[in-house]
C-alpha cells in the first residue's frame, strides 16, 4: 500500500553518529525538491542519535522515519532500509554526508528524462561526487549524458572514483547484499550482479553529493584495514577474476591485480584461522590460471602486510 508513496526515499544507515546526523538532516531541510522521506535505520546506536531524530520529527518540513535495529552491520541495515522504503528510487545517503540543495531536483529532472517504456530496465541515475571545496572525487564521465551498465563505465570506460546517485527500490528489492557473510561486503558485489543481469544506469555529469572522509565512516569499512575486512575484499577479488571475465580485455591489468588481492587476503584469513565460506572457491580454468600467474605477487603483497603490521 505505500509502495511509490514518495518519488524518493533518502536511506541513510547510521550507527553512533549523532554529531553528523544534523549536517545530513540540514542538507536534505534545503531541497528545492520536496517528494521524499527521510528513512534512517540505527543500527543498534548507543548514542543520542534517537533523540535527535525524534525532535527533528516534530518540525521536518519533510517525513522522517526512524528503526532501530540490534547492530548488526551496514549491509544487513541497508538490506533493511530497502524493504522499508516507501519511495520509488532510493537516495542512499551516508550519515556524514550531504546533497547540493539541488541534488534531489536535478535527479528526479534526469530519471523523468528517461522514456517511461524503459524504465523498467535501468537500476540508477549516477552522477559526480565533490570534497567540500568543490573539486571532484575522482574522474568525470567520457560524455556528459551516457547509458551502459556499471560494468561496461568500471572497465570499458576506465571511469574511477567514488560517485553517487538513485536507485530503483523495486529492482534493488531482488539484490540484497549477502547477510550470511560475515562483517564487510563491498558494494561492487551487489552493484555488479545488478549490471550483468542487464540492468542500465544513466550517468551524468552533475555534482549530487558532498562526501566527507571520515576513518569511522560506515562507507569507509573497507578501506581501513585489509586484514579486518580481509573476508570482503577476497570476495571482491574472486567475483573479478570468476564472475567478471568478459571485461578482461578492457582492463587486463585489474584482473591480475585481483587475482593476486585473492592469495594476498586468502593467506590473512587462512593465518588468523577463520573458516572460509564456499563462495570463495574459484570456478573456471581461467579464473584458476590467472591466480596461479599472480600468486607470487600476492605472497609478496601477503608478507608486506605482516612486516607492516608487526
Amino acid at each position: 500500500m505505500t509502495q511509490n508513496l514518495y518519488f524518493f526515499t533518502v536511506l541513510t544507515p547510521t550507527y553512533n553518529r549523532a554529531h553528523t546526523l544534523e549536517r545530513v538532516y540540514q542538507s536534505l531541510c534545503e531541497q528545492q525538491f520536496k517528494d521524499f522521506e527521510w528513512l534512517v535505520i540505527d543500527d543498534g546506536s548507543t548514542d543520542n542519535t534517537r533523540n535527535k531524530i525524534e525532535t527533528w520529527q516534530v518540525d521536518s518540513p519533510f517525513p522522517i522515519r526512524y528503526v532501530w535495529q540490534p547492530n548488526q552491520h551496514k549491509k544487513t541495515a541497508f538490506n533493511t532500509g530497502v524493504k522499508e522504503a516507501w519511495g520509488r528510487l532510493i537516495v542512499a545517503l551516508d550519515s556524514d554526508d550531504t546533497l547540493l540543495p539541488n541534488s534531489l531536483q536535478s535527479m528526479a529532472d534526469v530519471w523523468r528524462g528517461i522514456p517511461d517504456d524503459l524504465k523498467s530496465g535501468y537500476i540508477a541515475v549516477t552522477g559526480l561526487c565533490a570534497r567540500p571545496d568543490g573539486s571532484i572525487v575522482g574522474d568525470r564521465f567520457p560524455e556528459d549524458v551516457m547509458d551502459m551498465t556499471s560494468l561496461d563505465m568500471n572497465f570499458k570506460c576506465h571511469v574511477k572514483g567514488e560517485k553517487f546517485g538513485c536507485l530503483q527500490t523495486q529492482v534493488l528489492k531482488h539484490f540484497p547484499f549477502p547477510e550470511d557473510i560475515d562483517g564487510f561486503v563491498p558494494e561492487s558485489m551487489v552493484w555488479r550482479a545488478i549490471a550483468r543481469d542487464g540492468y542500465l544506469t544513466r550517468f551524468v555529469n552533475k555534482v549530487f553529493r558532498t562526501y566527507y572522509e571520515s576513518d569511522d565512516s560506515l562507507s569507509n569499512e573497507g578501506a581501513v584495514s585489509g586484514e579486518r575486512h580481509a573476508l570482503g575484499i577476497l570476495l571482491l577479488a574472486r567475483d573479478t577474476v570468476v564472475n567478471c571475465l568478459p571485461w578482461f580485455r578492457f582492463q587486463p591489468m585489474s584482473f591480475l591485480m585481483a587475482a593476486a588481492r585473492y592469495t594476498r587476503f586468502r593467506m590473512h584469513l587462512q593465518r588468523a584461522g577463520k573458516p572460509l565460506p564456499p563462495a570463495v572457491e574459484l570456478q573456471g580454468n581461467m579464473s584458476r590460471v590467472l591466480v596461479s600467474l599472480m600468486y607470487p605477487v600476492g605472497w609478496a603483497l601477503y608478507l608486506r602486510d605482516r612486516r607492516r603490521h608487526a
